[in-house]
C-alpha cells in the first residue's frame, strides 16, 4: 500500500510515496510560494498529482507548521506560511481524489521516528524537532498526543525562564528561546563582539561581521574542533537538558529523541543535554533514568511520518 506524504516548510514543500516499511520510493520537491494561501495549496496538489501519475495512492498525509484542528482537517494557526484559517484536507481532497489526513510537521516526525527510527523499539517517546524553533512530539502508550483541541506537543513554548528572552508566541523566556538554531546564532553573534579573540574563526567565516554568522557556521567549526564553538554547542546542550528534565517530570517518556538540523552537533550537544538532565530530574536517584538519542531519519521524516498517519 503506498500512501504519500507532503511536508511543507517555509521555504520548501517535500512530498513522497511511501510504502508500508516507511522507505521513500519516490519524491519531489518544490518551493513554497509566499503570498497566499491559493498559491500554496495549488502548490500541494500539483506535487501530490504528480506523484499520483506514477503510483496507485490510497491517502495522502499533508505536515504543515503550525496548529492543526483536532479532527485534522484545517489549520488553526500557521505563523511562517499562508495557511492560517484554511481548510486544507477539504480542498486536497476534492482536487486529488483520495482520503487525506492533515498533522502538524513535528508530530509527523516525531510519529515516523517512533515507527521506523531510533524510537522503533519504545512505546513512551518524545520527538524534540530543533531547527529555527523548537517542535515537539509525544507518544505515549503507542499513541501520538494531540490534547483537547489538536495542540498538544508544542514543548518550544514552555516557559523555561520566568520574564526571560521574548518569543514569537507572544510570551517570554519560552525553551525555544535558549535551545534552538536561532538561539545557537543569537549567542554566537553576541559572543564574536564579546569575545572577538576567541571567536576568530567564526568571524573568519563570516568575512568578519558578527550578524553573518549562522549556526551552521557554529556546528561545523565544533566538529573540526574549535573549542569556542565546542562551548557554545555544549550551552545549547544545557539548556536542552534542562527543558528535558521537566518533561521526563510531566510526561515520565523512557527515550528522547533529538532532531532537526541543531541535532547535526551530535554528541558535542547531546552529552551536555544528558548531564544537565541528570543533575535537574527531580529524585534522580530513585528512578529510572530516560535515554536521549539523536534522530535516524533525517530531513525524510515529515513525509514518512505524514504518510504513516494517513495509512492509519
Amino acid at each position: 500500500m503506498v500512501t504519500i506524504g507532503v511536508d511543507i516548510g517555509g521555504t520548501k514543500i517535500a512530498a513522497g510515496a511511501v510504502d508500508g516499511r516507511g522507505e521513500i520510493i519516490d519524491r519531489i520537491t518544490r518551493d513554497t510560494p509566499g503570498t497566499d494561501s491559493d498559491s500554496v495549496m495549488t502548490a500541494i496538489v500539483e506535487v501530490i498529482r504528480t506523484l499520483q501519475e506514477e503510483h496507485a495512492v490510497t491517502a495522502v498525509g499533508v505536515a504543515p507548521a503550525g496548529f492543526v484542528s483536532s479532527d485534522r482537517s484545517r489549520m488553526l494557526f500557521s505563523p511562517n506560511l499562508a495557511l492560517t484559517g484554511v481548510a486544507i484536507r477539504e480542498r486536497v481532497m476534492k482536487d486529488v481524489g483520495c482520503a487525506v489526513v492533515v498533522e502538524n510537521d513535528a508530530n509527523a516526525a516525531g510519529w515516523a521516528e517512533y515507527r521506523f527510527g531510533a524510537g522503533r523499539d519504545t512505546t513512551n517517546m518524545v520527538m524534540l524537532t530543533i531547527g529555527t524553533g523548537l517542535g515537539g512530539a509525544v507518544i505515549a502508550n503507542n499513541t501520538l498526543i494531540r490534547g483537547a483541541f489538536g495542540v498538544a506537543g508544542e514543548l518550544g513554548h514552555l516557559r523555561l525562564v520566568p520574564d526571560g528572552r521574548p518569543c514569537n508566541c507572544g510570551q517570554f523566556g519560552c525553551w525555544e528561546r535558549y535551545a534552538s538554531g536561532t538561539a545557537l546564532e543569537q549567542i554566537a553573534q553576541s559572543g564574536a563582539v564579546s569575545q572577538v579573540e576567541r571567536a576568530g574563526a567564526l568571524l573568519e567565516r563570516a568575512d568578519g561581521v558578527p550578524h553573518r554568522i549562522t549556526g551552521h557556521d557554529v556546528t561545523y567549526l565544533a566538529d573540526a574542533g574549535d573549542e569556542y564553538c565546542r562551548e557554545l554547542i555544549a550551552t545549547l546542550g544545557r539548556w536542552i537538558g534542562e527543558g528535558i528534565a521537566m518533561v521526563a517530570s510531566i510526561l515520565d517518556p523512557g527515550q528522547v529523541v533529538v532532531g532537526g538540523g541543531v541535532a547535526a552537533a551530535g554528541e558535542l550537544l547531546l552529552e551536555p543535554a544528558r548531564t544537565r538532565y541528570d543533575e535537574l530530574l527531580s529524585a534522580r536517584s530513585e528512578r529510572p533514568h530516560l535515554e536521549i538519542c539523536e534522530a535516524t531519519l533525517g530531513n525524510d521524516a515529515g513525509i514518512v511520518g505524514a504518510a504513516d498517519l494517513a495509512r492509519h
